[in-house]
């Protein structure tokens, strides 16, 4: 059994190496990278580990939303190059485990059945407090258990979307943001082979500005692409524009005696991995001060509150817009029914008139020829 792990990166220098390093001392025997022409060291880290035998490392320069092409590629060279048995498609904020700690990610995996082909694995967002800089595995260890409605009220749309893992196959296609591929599944693995991918999606301030950053700047390079108008990161882009994304990552941040209140459930997975492998500790955060994150959460939650309020104002007027154009439909029906009647009655009338007319015409007739009669037996006689 092979096991490969793709990824397609850029600017993820605060924990680029801790996720390599994860992964191989999971048991991960093949990784191919793509770098998307990162700045902030995060290539130099990866040449590290393709120089010594590693890792692959690819380079793609373009920016312009392009991630389900080269992560296709990817895949499929890890089926056709590196004979994959199974393939794990993912973000550099994204660390698969097994449900099971016990066991490793090769463990699992050469259990596995690939007659299932593909099967997907649910994403767990780690939280925690906000900081301004740092990966954050001592610090983000909150499994966010919060309902959708409950992570609307802080300004997230959903909780996030399953990833898809599938076997290697030299014709697959991963759809953008690996969440879906042309695999078909046959099943998901045992309860006791279970995996879920652990992510860490808002890990600093400036990893979050630097991120929506990127997201927008994307697609405005790909007119072609048309992302939902929910899309978590254009509406992050459209904030960052106005200048109040701040407070909005507050609010989806919680302090330790918040998470330990629920819904959250605390999980040192990462941290604990990292010290009992001796992998490369992340350097230390650079935290916020605690009473600015709480006066920004804050503000965040007043602005989410403004945004929700007036969305459903908005729908109410769409509501109520639609309602006066059912009416206005309904009398605008009334009004041509009635021209229509008019219109019908003038053409019978017309008809009416016309047949009077005929009647008329042919009793003069009759009358004429009655006349024409007497005459004619008057002058027999």
């Amino acid at each position: 059994m092979t096991l490969a792990v793709t990824a397609m990166v850029r600017d993820e220098a605060d924990l680029i190496r801790q996720w390599v390093e994860y992964h191989l001392a999971q048991g991960v025997d093949v990784m191919i990278v793509t770098d998307n022409a990162s700045t902030d060291g995060t290539t130099e880290i990866l040449r590290e580990f393709a120089d010594a035998g590693r890792l692959h490392l690819r380079h793609d320069p373009e920016h312009r939303k392009q991630q389900g092409a080269v992560v296709t590629a990817m895949a499929r060279e890890a089926a056709v190059e590196h004979g994959a048995t199974w393939v794990v498609n993912a973000d550099a904020d994204e660390f698969l485990a097994p449900v099971d700690r016990s066991l490793t990610l090769g463990e699992a995996f050469a259990r596995l059945d690939p007659a299932l082909r593909s099967f997907t694995v649910p994403v767990v967002n780690l939280v925690g407090p906000l900081a301004e800089r740092g990966a954050g595995l001592d610090r983000l260890v909150w499994r966010d258990e919060r309902s959708n409605e409950q992570l609307q009220e802080v300004g997230v749309l959903a909780q996030p979307t399953p990833n898809a893992v599938h076997v290697g196959d030299p014709d697959v296609v991963v759809a953008q943001g690996n969440h879906l591929v042309s695999i078909e599944s046959a099943g998901a693995p045992p309860k006791e082979l279970a995996l879920e991918v652990l992510h860490l999606p808002w890990r600093s301030w400036h990893q979050l500005r630097r991120k929506v950053e990127m997201a927008g700047a994307g697609y405005e390079a790909a007119p072609d692409l048309r992302p939902s108008p929910n899309h978590h990161g254009m509406i992050d882009y459209a904030r960052l524009g106005e200048g109040v994304l701040l407070p909005y990552a507050a609010a989806r941040h919680v302090t330790d005696e918040e998470a330990a209140a629920g819904p959250f459930t605390r999980d040192e997975t990462l941290p604990r991995f990292v010290a009992e492998h001796g992998l490369t500790t992340p350097d230390d955060d650079v935290p916020l001060v605690a009473s600015r994150a709480v006066d920004l959460a804050a503000a965040g939650r007043g602005l989410v509150a403004r945004d929700r309020a007036a969305s459903a104002l908005r729908q109410e007027l769409v509501e109520r817009g639609l309602e006066l154009d059912v009416v206005r439909g309904e009398r605008d029906a009334s009004r041509a029914e009635a021209d229509d009647l008019r219109g019908r009655v003038a053409q019978l009338e017309g008809e009416v008139a016309g047949l009077e007319a005929t009647v008329a015409e042919l009793s003069n007739r009759r009358v004429v020829r009655t006349v024409d009669a007497v005459a004619a037996k008057l002058r027999r006689r």
